[in-house]
């Protein structure tokens, strides 16, 4: 084992080419770890170039369409031998696997586990690798050696289908860099929406709440997706500024600069991590009121939630949040501190105590939840 902590390799399904949630969360646990002078390395499929000098692409994604989005996984050949070869080189004391039954190379590591392996269950709801899962995936499962979920929902999805028992890690974000991100300059009262364009972010909600607001609103709408033409053309108004897919630096400003980060998802979140990037920020967040930003948002004592899929619940939401006063920044100082709770830094020690009891031989059941 290396003197500055075992050799982890954290492989992720999905490319790191494309903006997701669980390749953000990938990323972000690296460079914890790394700043630690732990020797992480990350092996994913890369749609173009890797992000990091530390990541090692394992070839181009194919997309499939579930649960209202688009995974782009690599489940071919090529990519599991690029997979078992980068293995084999560099002899990873520990292998962490990020959705271990998603098709391709966490599934592979599952077939040939050359090291002992530690599994994170992101997804919750019934998407496809667990409507695929039959006795052969089952068994696969069961090698590994621990067991993670980031949520109460996504433990539920993983324990209906595969059984076992799972530790809740929830995610984490990059706390700092939201934190102490330069304002991007804004021209109005302004409201920022960022995820996919597809139904299940909730879009359409915010765009229908814009007719309800005064002319003054600004909305930028980051992101790209399946409905972003059509929405486009429904929704033409130059108070929408359509802002297409932006670097995570143009994010963190603006994130820093919006007077209301607004998160219509209208289901399918196993875990709303993207609150936590709006807290941060020390931006108001606006989001629907379902479970996952629930949970999060400790039942809208750090944000305001509206009633999910309707649209002129969220203009008032957001008009009264753009309106300010004691209540909302009440909610502010509560974002904070809930974002500090879900720090990058504390999920990387968590995950280390994991790392060196698996690198031992240990197997970590006594850190609790």
């Amino acid at each position: 084992m290396n003197s500055s902590g075992p050799r982890v390799g954290i492989i992720c399904p999905y490319s790191m080419g494309v903006w997701g949630g669980v390749q953000m969360q990938v990323l972000g646990l690296a460079r914890a770890l790394r700043a630690r002078g732990m020797p992480v390395q990350v092996l994913a499929p890369c749609d173009g170039l890797p992000p990091e000098p530390w990541v090692t692409p394992l070839g181009n994604s194919i997309p499939y369409a579930e649960n209202g989005s688009i995974a782009p996984l690599a489940p071919d050949p090529a990519a599991q031998l690029r997979l078992l070869g980068a293995v084999w080189d560099e002899r990873f004391d520990v292998l962490h696997l990020h959705e271990p039954v998603a098709p391709g190379p966490t599934l592979t590591s599952l077939v040939v586990k050359p090291t002992p392996l530690l599994g994170t269950f992101h997804a919750s709801g019934s998407i496809m690798p667990y409507r695929w899962i039959n006795g052969v995936v089952r068994r696969l499962a069961a090698r590994l050696d621990y067991r993670v979920a980031v949520s109460s929902a996504a433990a539920e999805t993983a324990t209906a289908s595969l059984g076992g028992s799972y530790q809740i890690v929830p995610n984490a974000i990059e706390v700092r860099r939201f934190a102490e991100a330069e304002p991007w300059p804004t021209d109005g009262p302004t409201v920022m929406f960022l995820a996919r364009h597809e139904e299940r972010k909730g879009l359409r909600v915010l765009l229908e709440a814009s007719k309800l607001m005064p002319a003054d609103t600004i909305f930028w709408v980051a992101g790209q997706g399946p409905d972003t033409d059509a929405l486009q053309r429904e929704f033409n108004d130059p108070r929408i500024q359509w802002l297409g897919a932006i670097p995570d630096s143009e994010k963190e400003r603006r994130l820093a600069s919006a007077d209301v980060f607004c998160v219509p998802a209208i289901g399918g979140e196993s875990f709303g991590v993207v609150l936590l990037e709006g807290m941060a920020a020390r931006t108001p967040v606006v989001a629907s009121d379902i479970d996952a930003f629930r949970t999060v948002a400790e039942d809208g004592k750090s944000a305001c939630l509206f009633a999910n899929q309707n649209p002129a619940s969220l203009a008032t939401a957001l008009s009264e949040t753009l309106a300010g006063g004691e209540a909302v920044r009440h909610r502010v100082a509560e974002g904070i501190r809930r974002a500090d709770q879900f720090s990058m830094k504390v999920q990387a020690n968590t995950y280390l105590a994991m790392y060196e009891a698996l690198a031992n031989g240990a197997v970590p059941s006594s850190l609790g939840t």
